[in-house]
């Protein structure tokens, strides 16, 4: 019996670092690690001993005989991987594998001194980042983030149906109360203190606050009520504070969602779901009052270009194919969307959609009985149409001028970072300039994640991302080019505490932890997320101030 990965897949390589005979490929080594989907078994190497599935953050590797109908294609998936690759079978004898010469990354010296390090945002990348320096430093870290609960992309921007993923926060979370850890959870850097005085405190800060805005159309009609942008929804149905529970409307029989990257197919996903299907997981419970009463049957999948270069994942769209009730139609009004649906060798991306019924829809007629998901292939928006709110998107493809009538338009193209307080920015890419992570003129300060690199790469992409960055910050601490800290750890408490008497610490952390896994529990969920900054900071003080029951 062979072991196989799976959907979930975080591609961080914590299962490549405990495989015994090295059958888990591309390794951070190899030139495709950071390309691939998510990563390999090799049936062929695999001496089943599960050593990968212990480690993996995402329960996300499992024995192939053991797998659900669901995800019986990644058996054959991580084999098709090897295909062309060959086996890189372990040699006879004690031991696996064949070591080389022993390399060393990092040197400090035997007297280094603990550094004291301010990370901002308590996403992946700011945790990975984090991570490093608990684990392999005496570094003291100040971990902020301006909302006053922890998690970032993980608490808000995986899908409440994954729940599978959302347990790499369970890996970040042992840091939360770690020892040489203090949190300010609730406190905004350029509003609440300045970054001049956050890097007057510490040794080093490190920014990673993520790429949170969406990418605009610049179609006309883009602003009216109706269209928002796929952020929105996702922040919505995951009970961000800051997004209301009455912002998205779902009273329109159909949905287009311009985009074909996995945040458009979730956005899809969750629309046509069976909302007791998503009570299982942690959606936010005004999403799914508003699944229950809503309207919507079909969504439309618009994609600029063809089947052959959708931005989605395999895996994603397997996820499609096996959701209950759910019917999969490609819109057939373009010849070349089946013309490269047919010639797909078995191992591209369109292939999947060659058992996905085709047919040239007609948008004068409401969505069919039941509920569905429509691609459309080689088709963009160029108006969306309505006085009051959107009531139809204006498309090419084929029979430009064709007008798809729909309520709600959701803008899934893409998002970018905004300009970080006190740091420079560069508006084209909208990432913060660096050098292997060191902010351009900015000595002491540094950059993690999709502010330095643009918004790529899923979480455990973030783990490589904040090696170089922490890498960096030793070098300039070994090289003496850090700038030395004009207060200590007591006065910054002491700043934070007057600037801001609503912070969270760990001990908040703790205690919004249990009251959602309280309501979860009277409700038979495994959590219910509050949904509203007094809520938040209510129960962080121990529902001194009552949590809505």
């Amino acid at each position: 019996m062979t072991y196989a990965i799976t959907q979930t897949c975080c591609g961080d390589a914590t299962c490549i670092s405990v495989c015994p005979v090295n059958c888990i490929h591309p390794t951070p080594e190899e030139p495709d690690f950071g390309r691939t989907e998510m990563l390999y078994i090799d049936p062929k190497s695999c001496i089943d001993c599960g050593a990968c599935a212990d480690a993996c953050p995402v329960e996300a590797v499992f024995p192939v005989d053991s797998l659900p109908s669901s995800q019986q294609e990644y058996g054959p998936l991580n084999a098709a991987y090897f295909a062309d690759r060959g086996s890189a079978r372990a040699p006879e004898g004690p031991n696996f594998h064949v070591w080389g010469e022993p390399s060393f990354d990092r040197s400090l010296p035997s007297d280094f001194g603990p550094l004291r390090v301010a990370v901002v945002g308590t996403g992946p990348a700011g945790m990975y980042a984090a991570e490093d320096l608990l684990l392999h430093t005496g570094a003291e870290v100040t971990l902020i983030d301006r909302l006053p609960v922890a998690g970032g992309l993980i608490r808000y921007g995986v899908a409440p149906d994954h729940l599978s993923t959302k347990k790499a926060g369970d890996t970040f979370a042992r840091f939360y109360t770690h020892p040489r850890v203090r949190m300010c959870l609730g406190l905004e850097v350029g509003k609440d203190i300045t970054p001049e005085e956050l890097a007057a405190h510490h040794d080093a800060v490190i920014y990673a606050v993520g790429a949170s805005a969406g990418r605009r159309l610049g179609i006309p009609g883009e602003d009216l009520p109706g269209s928002i942008c796929a952020t929105t929804f996702v922040s919505w149905y995951n009970a961000h504070p800051e997004v209301a529970p009455d912002a998205v409307d779902l009273s329109a029989e159909r949905v287009v969602v311009v985009g074909n990257g996995n945040v458009a197919l979730d956005a899809a996903r969750i629309l046509v779901s069976d909302p007791d299907a998503l009570a299982a997981g942690d959606i936010a419970g005004h999403a799914l009052e508003a699944l229950r009463a809503g309207s919507v049957r079909e969504v439309v999948l618009l994609g600029r270009r063809g089947p052959e270069d959708a931005a989605y994942t395999r895996s994603e769209l397997l996820a499609l194919k096996h959701l209950p009730g759910v019917e999969l139609v490609v819109d057939d009004h373009d010849p070349r969307t089946g013309a490269a649906i047919d010639a797909a060798e078995p191992g591209d991306r369109a292939a999947l959609l060659a058992d996905v019924a085709r047919e040239e829809v007609d948008w004068s007629r409401p969505p069919p009985t039941g509920r569905r998901i429509v691609f459309r292939f080689h088709s963009a928006p160029v108006e969306a149409l309505g006085d009051g709110g959107v009531r139809a998107v204006r498309v090419s493809g084929g029979d430009d001028g064709r007008e798809i009538p729909a309520g709600l338009l959701l803008r899934a193209v893409g998002q970018r970072g905004l300009p970080v307080a006190g740091l420079p920015f560069d508006e084209a890419t909208g990432t913060v300039p660096h050098e292997g992570g060191r902010v351009t003129g900015r000595p002491g300060t540094y950059v993690v994640g999709w502010i330095k690199r643009g918004p790529s790469g899923g979480i455990g992409a973030n783990r490589t991302c904040a090696a170089e960055t922490v890498g960096t910050l030793l070098d300039d601490a070994v090289g003496g080019s850090l700038p030395a800290p004009e207060q200590g750890a007591k006065a910054f408490r002491r700043l934070v505490r007057r600037r801001n008497r609503r912070i969270v610490d760990a001990r908040g952390l703790a205690e919004i932890e249990r009251a959602e896994l309280a309501l979860g529990r009277r409700d038979g969920r495994p959590r219910v997320k509050l949904a509203t900054l007094p809520d938040l900071v209510a129960a962080a003080r121990g529902g001194r101030r009552r949590v809505p029951g």
